[in-house]
């Protein structure tokens, strides 16, 4: 997070003035039907270059500048809202929120003594009006004086309940969104209505929110963030809403059966120190790729209702409240090429190429599709406005064209009708293209995957020195490595004895390898390292998973029923290989393993309640020292494994313990937020000791 977001420079008044229009145009399609020419992040640059340019130049502002006004000032409404509906200033990072807290404190003349921090959910803020109890009218935010009336969306919105649990008389204000699984169901059905997506979730739930003639229904998602009776209300319950602190007014609206952040892993949380508030943000942060929705940053409030009301408001915010902005994690730029690459199992990939665009920290050029498939059904085209984000915060990804930001000019997307390369036929047939050569295809790929140092761990054999033993037709796979003999190595060039002894040698010890990692070379599709060691668990031996039917390999956790025929014929196809390691006399069992004694019982359930991590799912980060110095971070899974745990790649409430070294940043911020077990390397070692390599 940094505390000097970057923003649009503007030369000069002209610049200004387009810059003005631009942004009034941005907000306005946002606010009408969630579409925009700019996201997000490029809006509040540009924004954040306006109020430079008015800073520097006050006689030249304009009356359209969008600079302390509700919606940019780009939405009139026709419901006028009970009490204005106001945005929210940001603050970039931890400089400028002490800046705002000490300013807030010396208006107040006393130092905030509670603060509430929330998610700042990213959606459409709305008002929900009920009478009696019953939900009577939507009202959106409009240009926070009056908003649009939205009530034909009633009964579409999951966590605003018709009826309320007292009959009381109230307005709740909250957040409209889609979650990630409601995005992805909207999506298809209106793929399957016109042929196109929804560019992001905002845009889906602001499109949604107003659509009233679509021939389908698209779920929508709210949660409360506060609650106010009517300003002539002067019951004992509107009155004594009025005196609660926020947390205590939450606390009323979820007891009202209005879903609130309370319900996630991101609840609201009353702090009563900056520094609890930081560390808290910081949290929220960390949790935000695991979230089921998206937020854009953390609302930090005075708690108390005194504190609110005599802190007051601007013309365009509350005084007692503070956005703090986190980075972007989707942007808006242009697709303009799809390479095509054929993986090491023959498998066909499209990647797209993007123009540079920043996100997250990174300059993103290249993007995930997936498929054929994948591309179809997103409806894409080279010269498209793409979204791109990052998904899980590491991979960046495609999400869908900007369609209204099409001029007419893109075109389709052309498909490969023979490898790209080896040029022979493709099989089609699975969502996922395959060169009819499979693994033949790339063999040199295929066989440096199987040798590398989380699998077999062959030293010794660069991919040129695999490329010259195939091209001497002395292997066509890896297996034949362990059939070499010592003349046919010396008679290659720059193969020598030492070397060519030293390389028998590591071939030799590569025979003693566990099956988990023997199982891994073969590179089953849709398996990894990770998958591999619990198939090798839960199996014991290469013939136990040779023999597994679909329904017995989908047995091992993390294998579904679309994945384990996969796994099967895959099997099938790679029975000669197997049985070249076998005759080779390579591990084909699991170390340490002990099948159950019930025939009939899960075969994953051998004894292993005695071991140090039995039940137990562990996570390693940071740098390990001590004994595990000079562990792998695919060493480390496989010592958690051999020590009955399973290892894991990700902090979450089922966590039992975290490994954490030097550096291990945001997962051990996860893990105390989530009271995990932390133990460092060396304590780590002295419970693990015996099965350390």
């Amino acid at each position: 997070m940094t505390d000097a977001p970057p923003s649009t420079l503007l030369a000069d008044q002209t610049a200004y003035a387009e810059a003005v229009q631009l942004a009034l145009d941005a907000a306005a399609a946002y606010y009408r039907d969630g579409t925009s020419t700019l996201d997000d992040d490029a809006y509040d640059r540009l924004v954040r270059g306006i109020q430079a340019y008015e800073a520097e130049h006050p006689d030249e502002v304009l009356p359209t500048s969008p600079t302390g006004k509700v919606a940019g000032g780009a939405v009139v409404g026709d419901v006028p809202h009970t009490v204005p509906m106001l945005s929210l200033d940001n603050v970039f990072g931890a400089e400028q929120l002490a800046d705002w807290a000490a300013s807030l404190e010396r208006r107040l003349g006393r130092p905030v003594t509670a603060w509430s921090v929330e998610p700042k959910l990213d959606g459409l803020a709305i008002a929900a009006r009920y009478r009696g109890g019953r939900l009577t009218q939507l009202v959106t935010r409009g240009d926070g004086v009056a908003g649009e009336d939205v009530s034909h969306a009633i009964g579409t919105i999951v966590g605003l309940p018709a009826r309320l649990a007292e009959p009381v008389t109230v307005e709740l204000r909250g957040e409209v969104m889609m979650t990630a699984a409601q995005f992805e169901q909207a999506c298809a059905k209106r793929q399957a209505h016109d042929g196109t997506t929804f560019a992001n979730p905002r845009s889906a739930a602001a499109g949604t929110l107003r659509a009233q003639d679509r021939p389908y229904v698209c779920e929508l998602t709210f949660f409360g963030y506060g609650a106010l009776p009517l300003p002539d209300d002067s019951s004992e319950p509107a009155t004594r809403l009025r005196e609660l602190a926020h947390s205590e007014v939450m606390g009323w609206v979820a007891g009202q059966g209005v879903q609130t952040p309370a319900v996630t892993d991101v609840g609201g949380i009353v702090a009563t120190s900056l520094e609890q508030v930081q560390e808290r943000v910081e949290q929220i942060a960390a949790k935000r790729a695991d979230l089921a929705f998206g937020i854009d940053g953390i609302v930090i409030k005075c708690d108390l209702a005194a504190d609110q009301a005599q802190a007051g408001f601007s013309s365009r915010a509350p005084r007692w409240a503070i956005a703090y902005k986190l980075p972007a994690t989707e942007k808006i730029t242009k697709l303009i090429g799809v390479e095509w690459n054929t993986g090491r199992t023959g498998i066909i990939a499209p990647r797209a190429v993007l123009e540079p665009v920043e996100l997250d920290g990174s300059v993103v050029t290249y993007a995930t599709l997936h498929n054929v498939a994948d591309i179809t059904r997103r409806g894409l085209m080279l010269g498209d406005s793409v979204t791109v984000y990052k998904a899980g915060d590491v991979i960046p990804r495609v999400e869908a064209p900007v369609v209204h930001l099409r001029t007419g000019d893109e075109r389709p997307i052309e498909i490969p009708q023979a490898c790209p390369s080896c040029g022979d036929a493709i099989d089609s047939s699975q969502e996922r293209w395959r060169c009819v050569r499979g693994r033949q295809c790339r063999a040199i790929a295929s066989i440096a995957y199987a040798v590398g140092r989380d699998t077999l761990d062959i030293e010794g054999l660069a991919e040129n020195r695999i490329q010259q033993m195939l091209d001497a037709g002395l292997i066509v796979d890896f297996a034949d490595l362990f059939f070499l003999t010592r003349e046919q190595l010396l008679d290659l060039e720059r193969m020598g004895e030492t070397s060519t002894d030293n390389l028998l040698a590591a071939i030799e010890r590569a025979k003693g390898q566990p099956l988990s990692r023997v199982f891994c070379a073969l590179g089953v599709r849709g398996t990894g390292r990770s998958m591999s060691r619990r198939i090798a668990r839960h199996f014991g031996s290469m013939d136990a998973i040779r023999t597994a039917d679909a329904e017995a390999i989908q047995a091992v956790e993390g294998i579904g029923p679309e994945k384990s025929p996969v796994v099967v014929a895959e099997l099938i196809e790679l029975a000669d290989l197997i049985d070249k390691l076998v005759k080779a006399g390579v591990t084909m069992t699991e170390p340490g393993w002990t099948p159950p004694a019930d025939p009939g019982a899960d075969p994953e359930a051998s004894d292993t309640s005695a071991l140090p991590l039995a039940g137990m799912s562990v996570v390693v980060t940071g740098a390990m020292s001590g004994a595990l110095e000079a562990l792998s971070r695919n060493q480390m899974n496989e010592l958690i494994e051999r020590a009955g745990g399973k290892s894991s790649s990700s902090v979450s409430a089922k966590t039992s313990l975290l490994v954490a070294g030097e550096k291990a940043g945001s997962k051990r911020t996860k893990a105390e937020s989530l009271g995990v077990r932390i133990v460092a390397p060396e304590e780590f070692a002295e419970l693990v000791g015996p099965y350390i390599p």
